[in-house]
């Protein structure tokens, strides 16, 4: 069986703490490893294929650096230049699992999910599987804990073995007063957006009904790029397919559909509101993380990053606090925050895209202070670790080592620096930083000219393909 780690998302719906260029998957919102570790680390129990990854081109080095972390080796990670939903991308994953198995069975699994007890998880898995063997085409439904009108609805029939029944059909997203009436039939499970299947019967019900995505799966494929650690799809041909589900484009068609009801804890962690459901919780009910003093203050979810925050007399809000941004809602409105990313959209603004860190294949970058001709970051680059070969034409820079040990390329030079050491890059030089040491190098960069965009950068030489 091929796992299938579909790893997309916007960073919309815990906006500040995800972000478009950092989506919540790469948070460690639930433990200290991120919910995109944790959906892989899950899967341990199981002797299963190594993952195959469906990602967002952007996220390529966020999600090989999260595999590596816990030592897990993809099978491929294949990089979509655009999202074109779910079914596309787990036709080209069952395209790659029949090419190297003609029996290869799928679970395709969100990488942003909570599942509380793994050995239920497994449990349902294995179920899943036998009815997958068989050619059915089986989704996971989460047995309901209140009417949430957040989740969409599987109705299910006859019983097909234990905990495992005919699937009957999906219902959208539902009203208060229709959630409370599928949960009163006690017949209704949450749509999880997980699914077992064969690759070749996944294929053959695509085919029926949606055969264009079949035919944009095979060229995006077929014009593929291996680049690194990673596939890179075609864009011209992937562009062309379908944007669509695999609940509208096979599950809603299909004969062969079936449920396995699972009950382990499950959260899609959608919102601020399901973030605090999953949280640990003090005598009054709140959810404290980082410096953080509440006092009469009740059912709220509190997040610090980087300062104290002081909550009084507060019941049933968020409040969650970054380096750039801040959010302060009642809890009752978070599904609203749509609204502000679509305002935030509108105006163009950075906090939409990325967190004031910036993460990249090096390392990452905090940007401290930015004036109208200035900028002044800390740079952390990981050891063994290299910068592009490159030059700006608009501006200057000076790099003053605060931890570690770094090799700079200056024009000709080679230069070696260790702690409370510096250098300076004129506007126009062609220089490289490195990292030779087993510990981060940390350095204070300060930037001067006319133009301090992250596009003013020539690249002559990269490790990572972006030359």
């Amino acid at each position: 069986m091929y796992p299938v780690i579909l790893s997309g998302g916007s960073g919309t719906r815990l906006w500040p703490l995800s972000r478009k260029l950092y989506p919540k998957q790469f948070l460690p919102l639930h433990s200290d490893n991120t919910l995109f570790q944790e959906t892989l680390l899950r899967l341990e129990p199981l002797d299963l294929q190594a993952p195959i990854v469906i990602c967002n081109e952007e996220h390529r080095f966020i999600a090989a650096e999260n595999m590596r972390g816990i030592g897990v080796k993809p099978n491929r990670i294949f990089l979509e230049p655009v999202g074109r939903n779910t079914a596309p991308a787990i036709a080209v994953a069952a395209l790659e699992a029949l090419r190297q198995d003609e029996e290869a069975i799928l679970l395709v699994l969100p990488a942003d999910h909570v599942i509380e007890d793994k050995k239920a998880f497994a449990k349902s898995v294995k179920a899943a599987e036998k009815l997958a063997r068989k050619g059915r085409i089986v989704t996971f439904g989460i047995k309901p804990t209140s009417a949430h009108t957040g989740f969409g609805y599987i109705e299910t029939g006859k019983e097909i073995s234990s905990d495992a029944y005919e699937l009957v059909g999906f219902k959208e997203k539902p009203d208060a007063g229709t959630a409370e009436k599928f949960i009163k039939k006690g017949c209704y499970l949450w749509n999880s957006g997980m699914f077992c299947f064969r690759a070749r019967t996944y294929l053959e019900e695509l085919e029926k009904h949606h055969s264009d995505i079949i035919s944009c799966a095979k060229a995006s494929t077929k014009g593929a790029q291996e680049d690194l650690d990673f596939v890179r799809l075609s864009e011209e041909s992937f562009k062309k397919c379908e944007d669509i589900s695999i609940d509208y484009a096979v599950m809603e068609h299909t004969q062969l559909g079936a449920v396995v009801a699972l009950d382990a804890g499950w959260s899609d962690v959608g919102s601020w509101d399901s973030l605090w459901d999953v949280r640990k919780k003090d005598k009054n009910n709140n959810a404290l993380t980082g410096d953080v003093i509440a006092k009469n203050t009740h059912n709220s979810l509190i997040q610090g990053e980087n300062k104290l925050i002081c909550a009084l007399g507060m019941d049933d809000v968020i409040i969650v606090d970054t380096k750039d941004a801040l959010l302060v809602a009642h809890k009752n409105h978070v599904q609203d925050i749509k609204h502000i990313v679509d305002e935030l959209k509108k105006s163009a603004r950075k906090e939409i895209m990325h967190h004031r860190t910036v993460y990249r294949p090096w390392g990452h970058y905090d940007c401290i202070d930015v004036g109208e001709r200035d900028q002044v970051k800390r740079i952390t680059v990981k050891p063994g670790s290299k910068l592009s070969l490159q030059k700006h034409f608009h501006r200057s820079e000076h790099w003053v080592v605060v931890k570690g040990t770094a090799v700079v390329t200056r024009g000709e030079e080679a230069l070696t620096l260790s702690e409370n050491e510096s250098v300076y890059l004129p506007v126009g030089t062609t220089h490289a930083l490195e990292n030779p040491g087993k510990i981060p190098l940390e350095l204070i960069e300060v930037q001067t000219g006319s133009y301090l965009g992250e596009d003013d950068i020539v690249r002559f030489e990269d490790l990572y393909g972006r030359a």
